[in-house]
């Protein structure tokens, strides 16, 4: 089967027409990353001494209408340069939408998600014990988790009669325990945009997507918009290990955002989010197809809870955060091997999808495959620089 892939790289479905939608692409007439806004079916450069970078704008206190009021230079429709996925292609391409941010994850916020890294660790890695380590641990725990608050009177009893039964686990701690699990996802500027390839690490034989909403959060903690990512994930490595989170999060290309955010304003807030339902569609080069699905609706922790567990006097962000907020989606169908479940080749196209945030769509090849991040934080100032951007 031949992937469509002007079907499944459609940048504008999804999209609100009247929401607010700010992104950066790669320009290549100032060699470097401009701001802009989605504005009546084009993309629109905004790029200023004011606002030279996403993090510029979400400082203001009211992004959406601060954008609004902003003049720019079209740099073209949105239907072409959403065929300009290909960042070796020399045109003018989308990037991740944020910058200088750090990236965060919060992990095991759903029960689901949860359970499958309980699984992950038991069978120490390895997907040929998976299915015998389920049946187990669903045996024991059933449907007793969905309706436990973490960190509440409930949750500390049931964390009791689980190390009674030997299952007690440190994704169990994290996931019904007071404290949420929050991660370094990937370097800043290191993510990838809608469109670029995804990568693996080469070592890696069980990996899946983690179909995600990712908050945009300013350096005083205030939620200011929210888009979509893929928090690529190695099962393997972190179910050999917890220590080896790293390995298995942070890899070349492993981190996806996009295509844009949207700014928070009368019409989408973080209620919006709150109720926000993603589709993921999988689809590989030798015919395979997995549907998947995640409700924010079935989060454990409000994203309120996740975002100051993050940030405050315990620790700060000075140029604002980008946080995963965890997933509902743990594929445990199996695609080759019975028993072994899911795992990604090489080819295959992931998109993520939700009513009002777009749809994020990346090609899975090994990090070693994917191009390599060259273009960090002292490169983004020179650049910025010689436009005469910096003030």
């Amino acid at each position: 089967m031949t992937i469509d892939k002007k079907q499944a790289f459609d940048l504008s479905k999804f999209l609100d027409p009247s929401g607010t939608y700010i992104g950066r692409v790669w320009n290549p007439s100032v060699s470097g990353p401009s701001v802009v806004v989605v504005r009546d079916g084009h993309l629109v450069d905004i790029t200023s001494k004011e606002t030279p970078l996403v993090r510029d704008i979400l400082e203001k206190e009211s992004p959406a209408e601060f954008v609004r009021s902003r003049e720019g230079v079209s740099l073209g429709r949105i239907e072409d340069i959403g065929l300009n996925y290909d960042s070796g292609s020399g045109s003018i391409h989308l990037l991740a939408p944020c910058d200088l941010q750090a990236v965060k994850a919060a992990g095991v916020t759903f029960v689901k998600s949860m359970l499958e890294r309980v699984i992950e660790e038991t069978a120490a890695g390895d997907p040929a014990k998976a299915e015998a380590v389920r049946q187990r641990v669903t045996a024991i725990i059933g449907d007793s988790l969905h309706d436990v608050v973490p960190g509440s009177e409930n949750a500390a009893a049931l964390k009791e009669a689980l190390i009674e039964e030997g299952i007690w686990s440190q994704y169990l701690e994290v996931g019904i325990g007071p404290d949420v699990e929050v991660f370094s996802k990937a370097q800043t500027l290191s993510s990838v945009g809608w469109g670029a390839d995804v990568g693996l690490h080469p070592k890696s034989t069980w990996n899946n997507p983690e179909p995600e909403i990712v908050l945009a959060i300013d350096s005083m903690g205030n939620i200011k918009g929210a888009s979509l990512g893929n928090d690529v994930n190695l099962r393997d490595f972190e179910g050999r290990s917890a220590l080896l989170l790293s390995k298995a999060k942070d890899n070349n290309a492993s981190c996806s955002i996009g295509p844009f955010i949207r700014l928070f304003d009368d019409g989408y807030s973080l209620d919006d989010v709150r109720q926000a339902d993603l589709n993921m569609q999988i689809s590989g080069e030798d015919g395979y197809e997995l549907t998947g699905f995640s409700s924010m609706k079935e989060i454990s922790r409000d994203p309120v809870d996740i975002v100051s567990q993050t940030i405050g006097r315990h620790h700060q962000y000075p140029d604002g955060f980008m946080l995963f907020l965890g997933t509902l989606f743990a594929p445990t169908e199996d695609r080759d091997v019975p028993g072994e479940g899911f795992t990604h080749k090489v080819g295959d196209v992931v998109s993520i999808s939700s009513a009002g945030l777009g749809q994020l769509s990346n090609t899975v090849r090994l990090s070693t495959q994917c191009p390599e991040w060259t273009f960090g934080i002292a490169a983004l100032m020179r650049n910025l620089n010689s436009r005469n951007l910096l003030s």
